[in-house]
């Protein structure tokens, strides 16, 4: 089946590459022509484990191209997959130009039938909206189906091959058809292949994200308690980790979730309630929570060290939102290293893959005290305190003795908890965890 796919994005590689994988013929599209120059040149322009080889093995196949010319993606394909771009606006809500623009786009492009997939996260509705917008415009049948992504960034390729559970919204006999041709392959016993209306598979992208990030900012409440009342948030995540009803998933204190799924979609939904004019009270305090629990440490860091932290040098460890990709969209490190210097500290920062977009977030501030390291022990060189931001499992089993040797005060602040609190005391650390007992 020849498959189009509109935006060589996250989401618009990985569909391309998968769905090459399982024999489909496809053409991904995009815009911006530097893009498209790189792919075909073999240059990744998304950090994704294991997405390179896919796509090297499937272009060298012959069974997926990139080009610069959404007609060319979607004149006689069978399926268009939508894939642009829909960021947040100021206030929260979802902005649809590139989005209506690329249908635009397809449907003059069009040379007979197609099921147009809309992949882009967008606000409840919009597949009934597009439905209307193509109908003056249509010379061919246009089914438009809703299908959201679950990826999660690190591991999207695994996800897109061995999914959750696969969502399609849709209104027609032919396009179901077409959609259970496409995902068949993928579709796993115990999990079939959900049908629902438009709506509904709308709404279950952004309930699902908004559930997340709600029990995300959760825990990090109840780790203040715990900083009160001398519980271990460790072991009280445990405890309920076991609960069946419950499980352990998300359930993890810390410095905040990040990136451009949770942040995006939750304030998309409280926009989206305002405009109804419902409060969703819930969704604005896991809001809120994840925002203050983001400038926590360097709260942490002035009652050790300050509470002016002018002179003093703090080594950043971590700056992607998560490991396993260089994404830095509202990640917690940002806020952390933005807290660091309105105190007047020296920041110096490390990452494994994220070191240059955050060096180009900072380089047009003019005297801006950030130094970029590969190596972290390198950023640990007289550093009064370590912040641990970001889990890499670089980071997980350190050399603590050499740590201890390097800084100047024997300080960690572990913000995703990765350490035993006993085993790095040992070491002649200070060490202050998220809820961790005796911090």
């Amino acid at each position: 089946m020849k498959v189009g796919v509109v935006g060589a994005g996250y989401v618009g590689l990985v569909t391309s590459a998968c769905l090459a994988d399982r024999g489909h013929r496809v053409i991904c599209a995009d815009v911006d022509g530097e893009k498209i120059r790189k792919l075909n040149a073999g240059e990744m322009t998304v950090y994704e484990p294991g997405l390179e080889a896919l796509i090297a093995c499937n272009v060298e196949a012959g069974r997926l191209s990139f080009v610069s010319s959404t007609p060319a993606a979607a004149a006689g394909a069978a399926v268009v997959f939508l894939t642009v771009g829909t960021p947040a606006g100021n206030d929260g809500t979802t902005q649809l130009g590139a989005l209506f623009e690329a249908v635009e786009t397809v449907v003059e492009s069009l040379t007979g039938p197609v099921v147009l997939v809309t992949k882009s996260t967008v606000p409840v509705g919009t597949a009934r909206v597009l439905r209307n917008f193509v109908q003056p415009l249509a010379k061919h049948p246009i089914a438009i189906v809703s299908n959201p992504e679950f990826l999660k960034e690190g591991e999207a390729v695994n996800d897109f091959m061995k999914p959750d559970r696969i969502v399609i919204g849709c209104e027609s006999e032919e396009a179901r058809s077409v959609m259970q041709e496409i995902y068949e392959p993928f579709a796993q016993r115990e999990r079939p292949i959900l049908f629902v209306d438009l709506e509904s598979a709308e709404m279950t992208k952004y309930a699902a994200n908004a559930f997340l990030a709600m029990r995300v900012s959760f825990m990090n409440e109840i780790s203040h308690l715990c900083d009160a009342t001398g519980a271990d948030i460790e072991t009280v995540r445990q405890g309920m980790g076991f609960d069946r009803r419950i499980g352990g998933q998300f359930m993890f204190a810390g410095v905040g979730y990040g990136g451009s799924c949770l942040p995006r979609d939750l304030k998309a939904l409280i926009a989206f309630g305002e405009q109804r004019s419902l409060a969703l009270p819930l969704l604005h305090a896991t809001d809120a929570i994840n925002e203050s629990q983001k400038g926590a440490l360097v709260d942490v860091l002035k009652h050790r060290l300050g509470p002016s932290l002018v002179g003093k040098v703090v080594a950043v460890w971590g700056l992607a939102f998560k490991p396993g990709t260089d994404d830095i969209r509202d990640a917690p490190a940002l806020a952390i290293i933005d807290g660091l210097l309105a105190a007047g500290a020296k920041v110096r920062a490390t990452d494994p893959a994220a070191l240059e977009n955050t060096r180009r977030v900072y380089a047009s501030r003019a005297g801006c005290a950030v130094a970029f390291s590969h190596d972290p022990y390198e950023a640990l060189d007289g550093a009064d305190a370590l912040i641990v931001v970001t889990e890499w499992s670089d980071y997980r089993r350190p050399d603590f003795a050499r740590m201890h040797s390097l800084m100047r005060t024997p300080l960690i602040l572990d913000g995703r908890n990765i350490y035993d609190p006993a085993a790095v005391r040992g070491f002649g650390f200070s060490h202050f965890g998220v809820g961790r007992r005796g911090a």
